[in-house]
């Protein structure tokens, strides 16, 4: 009797209902939103790097998404016209018709203005050549009463004029003076270096790169950035070479290949896989 006077009691009713009621506008509105939202209905973004522009528009149309190219850059080594970054990256979840950001790798490579060399040291010539976006080639010495003194620029062993516009990342070679009384120099300890700086330092010594060789754990030029020499030749000494003098480095990304000291010269060889460039 107690239990059925409770509940057709008024006041317990209506907050029986205002309960029911609230219950069933939370669900509803629940539903409603992930209506509306397209709740765990995210669309997984690909990765796009390697597809060209059009490739990649339908690629995502295909998929309910869009794609805008917003930006270029100009990466030699990389093919002419395939996207090389996106904004949201690959692997981040999206809405259905969201825009994809798209900056490609341009099809024209950028050109800079070959600056006038002639009469700088080497270093000078060097520091100038990377502020323009150039790279050192080749150093070619002749006899000059000045070491070290450009006396010509080359590009494609033609000599070129400043003011020349040249594609940027472009390799310039120097012609130097050598003077007979100041015409030698050491090999530097490269050893554990990674590749540019240690290419950087062998120039530094007036000497030339002879070879690059990279080992099998370096498959592409992003892994190139990361390797480290775990070898060179020649090994560093107390003897000096003459300037121009070739050196060849061999570089990996494993750095338990590193020694603590230079191993002799003699038992150096090529390992299977290696790739020179």
């Amino acid at each position: 009797m107690k239990g059925k006077k409770f509940f057709s009691n008024w006041i317990v009713l209506n907050i029986l209902g205002a309960i029911i009621l609230f219950a069933a506008l939370a669900v509803g509105t629940n539903i409603f939103l992930k209506s509306v939202t397209r709740h765990n209905q995210e669309i997984r973004v690909p990765d796009l790097s390697g597809m060209t522009a059009a490739e990649a528009e339908q690629y995502l149309s295909q998929r309910g998404m869009r794609s805008e190219v917003t930006d270029s850059v100009y990466i030699k080594r990389m093919e002419r016209g395939v996207v090389y970054r996106q904004s949201p990256d690959p692997g981040s979840h999206v809405k259905k018709g969201r825009r994809i950001l798209l900056t490609i790798n341009a099809v024209n490579p950028k050109k800079v203005s070959m600056p006038n060399l002639v009469g700088y040291s080497l270093r000078q010539a060097k520091a100038e050549l990377l502020s323009r976006g150039l790279n050192l080639g080749t150093l070619l010495y002749v006899e000059d009463m000045a070491t070290n003194n450009v006396l010509k620029q080359l590009h494609h062993n033609r000599e070129i004029k400043p003011g020349t516009a040249v594609e940027s990342e472009a390799r310039i070679d120097l012609v130097l003076g050598l003077n007979d009384m100041d015409n030698m120099t050491y090999v530097p300890y490269v050893t554990g270096m990674k590749y540019l700086l240690a290419v950087s330092a062998v120039q530094d010594n007036s000497l030339n790169i002879k070879n690059l060789v990279f080992d099998y754990t370096v498959r592409d030029y992003s892994d190139s950035l990361d390797a480290v020499v775990y070898r060179q030749i020649p090994e560093i000494s107390e003897e000096p070479l003459l300037m121009g003098s070739p050196v060849t480095l061999y570089l990996t990304t494993d750095i338990t290949k590193v020694p603590e000291k230079p191993e002799p010269a003699d038992s150096l060889g090529t390992e299977t896989g290696d790739l020179i460039f």
